[in-house]
């Protein structure tokens, strides 16, 4: 499957190193204004190069090239087809891995299920796709913006260095995006880049965890059964390069809790509405919005390609040794915030749009 969604769904076209990577998001309201300077923004927040030692030498000029669905930079409700140019390719570069295959990477499993793959740079399988992702979720953004539905994301955990403060610390910063990690803490920011400065001296790689936060999601969005909220959620972030994990609310800290522990009592809020004094369901039960903020993390391993020779064997069978070599992150976690950030703008919007669909 190379299209995501059901009433807004992005379809992606493209490879690391081919002349560009190509979208096309249909479903899209109309009459959404898009700031198009802010989708280039978000594609050079997950784009490599940006802080050295860290995260890969590539530098491609990360733009999209609109090429419908907009007149005036407003949406016009037909589908938005789009290019990001792939300006910084190198296939050369990977002609050594045209028969070897790089542990836990797509390569073996690409050559099993297609009997051919793309070896420059992983093809298909690069993280290079998610930069389609980062533009059809900006447009998603817009518009939850209008409809007065704000998401979030932010790095809270690289390595064994956790951000413990509170999560609405984000909403309130004028800016997460400025520390160089994604981490809304300055102070945990700079120990959580020293961390990976030191991994990647030693030619090593190292993961992490990012919280997504959704608020003003109103109560009722989300299916009862297979198209539960979290379930959605769940697939669009396991969908994402490197993702090895998901839980909302408590999650996996719950199984240690006691039920009388986490029970959100239901009380009137301020307004005369009903809402809950805790929010360890993370705002989703039975698989429905409540009205509370939404929140969870998704687990992203380290990086496979070490700066380090790798033993691994060929499409032959030959037993060769990777030379430690190439354009390479240390650590993906913070690039992959923009990244979650626009899929859960993707997912929700889409979760609205089909709540709203099931009214008369």
């Amino acid at each position: 499957m190379n299209t995501f969604g059901n009433i807004l769904r992005l379809t992606t076209a493209g490879e690391s190193h081919g002349p560009a990577m190509t979208g096309i998001l249909d479903g899209m309201p109309s009459g959404v204004m898009v700031d198009l300077d802010s989708i280039d923004r978000f594609l050079t927040l997950r784009a490599p190069g940006h802080l050295p030692g860290v995260t890969s030498a590539r530098r491609d000029c990360e733009h999209a090239e609109i090429l419908s669905g907009m007149v005036g930079g407003v949406t016009t409700g037909t589908p938005i087809a789009f290019t990001v140019a792939n300006s910084g390719a190198r296939p050369d570069d990977y002609e050594h891995l045209r028969h070897a295959f790089r542990p836990s990477h797509a390569d073996y499993t690409y050559q099993a299920k297609y009997g051919i793959r793309d070896h420059r740079g992983g093809g298909r399988a690069s993280a290079r796709e998610t930069a389609l992702r980062v533009v059809g979720g900006s447009f998603a953004m817009a518009a939850l913006h209008q409809a007065g539905i704000e998401v979030y994301a932010y790095t809270s955990q690289i390595g064994n260095i956790r951000y413990t403060g509170p999560m609405d610390k984000v909403v309130h910063c004028p800016d997460p995006y400025v520390y160089s990690m994604r981490c809304p803490d300055a102070e945990t920011n700079d120990r959580m880049e020293a961390l990976v400065r030191r991994v990647a001296q030693a030619g090593d790689t190292i993961g992490g965890i990012v919280t997504g936060l959704v608020t003003g999601l109103p109560a009722g969005i989300g299916e009862p059964m297979y198209d539960k909220l979290q379930a959605m959620l769940a697939s669009a972030m396991m969908s994402i390069n490197a993702a090895k994990g998901f839980d909302y609310g408590m999650g996996f800290d719950g199984a240690t809790r006691l039920g009388s522990e986490m029970n959100d009592e239901f009380v009137i809020g301020p307004h005369g509405e009903i809402t809950t004094r805790t929010n360890y369901s993370g705002g989703i039960q039975g698989g429905i919005s409540n009205g509370r903020a939404i929140y969870f993390r998704v687990a992203f391993k380290p990086i496979a390609t070490l700066m380090r020779p790798t033993p691994t064997v060929t499409d032959s069978g030959e037993r060769v040794i990777l030379p430690a070599r190439g354009r390479h992150d240390a650590c993906c976690v913070p690039r992959a915030v923009a990244v979650v950030h626009c899929m859960t703008a993707l997912t929700i919007l889409d979760a609205y749009l089909m709540a709203k669909a099931g009214h008369i």
